[in-house]
Formats: structure tokens, sequence, C-alpha cells
């Protein structure tokens, strides 16, 4: 099997689902081309056959033996092109499925990349995954049937030029009756087309239901609210499968009508050929090869009702997909350079000195987290980072060189040693330290095979304090220029707490560190401290000085305790 093509560089800027569809075709032309041809191919062979039978069956009536070896030779070999044809039309549909599919797969997986944290934003968890669960099946399946839809397509005309040459009422009849079955099943196809994409709406919010279930379901076992969401996940997949069931409704409609329609040309053809030969204006053998074309016409008929089919679905996918391509960034970079400096937020007036271990400590947390986002480029703002805006630095760049890690962030299903070491070069000494600075260290000796044990999904097997302290541990073996680290000891005690601040202070000692929270353990580690209220900054110094001076401050990080 030949290797799968790479998919075009970048993502491509396409607005419709016809256009995306148009671009997975013409990306691998050359193997659709040849698909189509195998394709093409084994639909004439098979075409051929009812006429070659009709001469032999001629050459039995007439006792010619000699044409009756001739014409068993010819259907022999149509019977060897056909079956080599029909293995390399295969293998070209499986290729074209497959380059299709794993193409849409390499393009939404750049898009995700290239938006970051806009997608979560605009888009759904279920949303994403169904893309990759069904979305490229039917893209590739759309790519698959053209094969066999344009080689059904030639089938059909060289037939109907056999049957009108031989018989023009039969050749008619057949010419005229198979653009009235396609006109009879088209009825189907918009119902079919709405009820799809019901569904497929309806699978994609019980994807992001299950998801956020299995995300929360320690939480859910805590507060005793398993039952509800249980309730809930049963009500909503009810949903989905009434709609499943709707579609199939339509779908067997259809199934039924490309059994139905065909028969009736069958039995039309092959009843007006029979008076035909009882006539002698055709011979015995020209009534059985009308009657093998009668019969050959279900395939090619049913081939064309299943593209319609398939199309219909790959453009419901497509759409799906086009969803996401036409997504943009909320931030976007320029091509400057900045040697470095003092990272400042105007708006907020937060300034984070190099080479300090800085703390915000806002009033309102969600104003602490958008502060975070703009020194991190992750919204936009007006934040300079030396002696130049961020905005104009490449997005690449930025991401290299400040690194915002929050509770958000996740662990990834694989071996530890790689979660937290995300980038390969680090040794066993340096990840040791990491886990060290982070109290990390107890979590990995509890585990059997220590930093080679398996990462389930989502870390589910860590609690929230092991989560947050190996989600510091790989921030602090990144050793980034600018570490932003929004509530990094929310979830863990308060004696780890302070072990943690201690040693934070340590390992980031001379580099660019701030630490957005309002815990007095981690504040009284830091060297500055900026209070913020309704966004703004409004004072600054050490945490003791903070609380002697600033009330609001004082108020804000002990809770109103004395």
């Amino acid at each position: 099997m030949r290797s799968l093509p790479e998919a075009d560089p970048g993502v491509p800027d396409i607005r419709s689902p016809l256009r995306y569809l148009w671009w997975n075709a013409r990306s691998q032309a050359p193997a659709l081309l040849m698909g189509i041809g195998y394709a093409t191919v084994w639909w004439l062979v098979q075409a051929l056959v009812p006429a070659v039978l009709g001469k032999g069956v001629d050459a039995v009536t007439a006792k010619d033996t000699r044409a009756l070896i001739t014409w068993s030779a010819i259907l022999f070999a149509l019977g060897l092109v056909q079956a080599a044809t029909g293995i390399l039309r295969h293998r070209m549909a499986v290729f074209n499925w497959l380059s299709a599919a794993y193409r849409t797969v390499q393009v939404t997986t750049r898009q995700a990349a290239r938006l970051g944290a806009t997608l979560p934003k605009r888009l759904s968890t279920g949303e994403v995954v169904s893309v990759g669960n069904s979305d490229i099946a039917h893209i590739g399946s759309s790519m698959d049937v053209l094969l066999r839809g344009t080689g059904s397509v030639v089938a059909i005309i060289v037939v109907t030029v056999i049957l009108i040459s031989t018989s023009l009422p039969l050749g008619l009849m057949v010419l005229f009756g198979v653009p009235l079955m396609a006109v009879a099943i088209a009825p189907l196809l918009k119902p079919l087309h709405k009820r799809q994409k019901e569904q497929r709406d309806l699978t994609g919010d019980l994807s992001t239901r299950s998801a956020d279930i299995v995300a929360g379901l320690r939480v859910l076992r805590g507060i005793g609210g398993e039952q509800v969401f249980a309730d809930r996940y049963r009500e909503e997949s009810q949903r989905v499968r009434f709609a499943g069931v709707g579609v199939s409704r339509v779908e067997s409609m259809l199934e039924g009508a490309q059994i139905l329609l065909p028969g009736v040309l069958i039995a039309v053809v092959t009843g007006i050929g029979a008076s035909f030969a009882i006539g002698g204006e055709i011979t015995a053998g020209q009534l059985v090869a009308f009657y093998g074309y009668a019969v050959f016409l279900i395939g090619p008929m049913r081939t064309l009702t299943e593209v319609a089919d398939k199309l219909t679905k790959g453009h419901v996918a497509a759409r799906r997909v086009v969803r996401i391509l036409t997504i943009e960034p909320e931030v976007s970079g320029g091509a400057g350079a900045s040697e470095g400096g003092v990272l400042r937020d105007s708006y907020s007036g937060v300034t984070v000195q190099p080479g300090m271990l800085t703390a915000v400590a806002a009033s309102a947390p969600e104003d602490a987290i958008a502060i975070a986002d703009r020194l991190g480029r992750y919204a936009d703002g007006d934040v300079t980072f030396g002696p130049v805006d961020l905005a104009t630095l490449p997005i690449d760049e930025v991401r290299s060189r400040i690194l915002v890690a929050d509770n958000a962030a996740r662990l990834f299903t694989g071996a530890l040693r790689d979660e937290l070491d995300v980038r390969g070069g680090s040794s066993d000494e340096q990840l040791r330290q990491a886990l060290r600075n982070a109290c990390a260290e107890d979590i990995v000796e509890a585990l059997p095979d220590g930093l080679d044990a398996e990462v389930a999904e989502a870390g589910r097997e860590f609690s929230g304090g092991q989560q947050q302290r190996l989600r510091l541990a790989r921030a602090l073996l990144a050793d980034p220029e600018v570490l932003i680290l929004v509530e990094p000891t929310s979830a863990v005690d308060a004696h780890t707490e302070a072990r943690v601040a201690e040693r934070l202070a340590k390992a980031r000692a001379g580099r660019t560190t701030l630490v957005c929270t309002t815990s007095p353990l981690v504040l009284d580690r830091t060297e500055h401290v900026i209070y913020v209220e309704d966004g703004r900054v409004l004072a600054e110094g050490t945490h003791r000085d903070l609380l002697d001076s600033t009330p609001e401050y004082a108020a804000t990080v002990t809770r109103g305790e004395d």
C-alpha cells in the first residue's frame, strides 16, 4: 500500500462545505482519478457480460461450436479483467478514504494548534471530538463513493447505448426509466439531510456532557450528584437515540426504494422483451442479454443512491469541519523582536520587574486571570515587553518565552516522565529537582513504576492537589524566561503550601516570575506584591507592608480574619 500523502501546508481558507469537499478531492486528484479509472473499467466489464452471454446463447441455439468457444473465452477473459480491476478499485477506494479522512484530521489538528486558547472558548469539547469520531468517516466515504459513482454513470450510459442499438423501444425505456427512478428518490434526500444534521448536533452535545461527567466524577461522588447527572445523561442519550431512529427511518425508505424501483424496471423490461422475442423481433440470446442488463442496472442504480446518501452525510460532516476552520484566533502576532525586560500591562498598571518574584493579589479572582491572559498574550491588551509591544512579537516566540500555567491545564495520557518533560530534553536529576520544588516527590514515589508510570486520561488517578503539584513541576521544568502562575497552591493543604512557596522562591531566584494568588503563605515569600481592585492597581509593596497600610488588601488576603 502506498504511503498516505501529506496534507497541504497550513490551514485552507475555505468557507463552505462543498468547497472543502472539492479541496479534499483536488488534494488527492491523482489517486482519485486512478481509482475512478479502475472503477469505470470494472463497471464496463460487468456491463459487457450480458451481451457476451447473449451471444453465447445464440451460438448454442445455432449449434455453432466455434462461436460458443469464442464467446466463452471472451466471457472468461472478462471475468479475469473484472477480478483484477475490482481488486485495484477497492485498493484505491481504501486509499482515498484514508487520505480524505486523515487529511481532515491533519488540518483540524493544525487549526486547533493555531487557535490555542481560542478553540475551547468557541466550541465545546464534544463538538471537536465528534470530528474525529464520526465526521472523518463520512468525509472519507464521500471520496470513496466517487469512484464507483462515476463508473456506474458510465456503465449506465454504455448499457443504454447497447440496448438502443439492439431494440429502440427497450433502450428508450431504460433511458427514461433510470432518470425517473433518480427523481423519485430525490424527495427523500432533503429530510435525510435535515435529520442527519439534528442527530449530529445532539451527538456532539452528548459527547460534551460525557466529557464533563468524566472530568468531574470525583467531585460528583463527593457531593452525591452522580444520580442527577446520570439521569441527565440518560435523557440526552435517549434524544440521540430517537434522532438516530428518525435518520434510520428515512434511510430504510431509501434502501427500499433502491430495491423497488429497479425491480419494477426489471419486470417491465423483461416482460416487454419476452413479447418481442415471441414475435421474432429479437433473438433468445438478446432476450437473455436484456434480462441480464435489467438485473445489472440494479447495481449502478443502488450506487447512485449510495452516492447521494454519502455525499449528503459528507456535506453535513464538512460543515462541522469548516466551522472549525473558519474560526480565527483571538490574538495574532507580528514580526517584531524584543530582548525582554519589564513586562507591563497598561490597563491594570501591573508591572513585572525582570528577575523578581512578584505576586498579584486581586479582590476578584477573575481580574487576576484577565491580567495573566493579557500578559501571556492569550487576550488582547496594551502590554509591553521591554521597549516593544507584546503584540508585535511572533506568537511562537511569546509562547516560548512567557509561560502561563493555570489550573485549567491538563495532564495527558502517557508516561509521567513525558508529561512532565514535554520538550524531552531534561535529565533525571532535573526532573527530580522540579518535583522537589513542587513538593511532588511523594506522588512519584507512591507510583509502582515511578516516572515511567502511565497517566490515565486527564490524570484522573491523581487528586486535585496532586494534579496541581504535578502541573507546577511541569511548569518549573520548562524554565521559561517569564513564568506566570495562577493560583498554583489553591488545592493543597497549608503545610504543603508553605513548603511550595519556600521552594518556589528558591527555584525561581533571579528569574522573572509572577504569581496570581491571595494566599498569605505564598505572598509572604514574594519580593513584591501588587494589589488589584476593580481591575486596576490600588497598592504595591511587600506583603507585610500592605497588611499594615492597605485595609482592602488585608481583608482580601486574610478573608476578614484578624
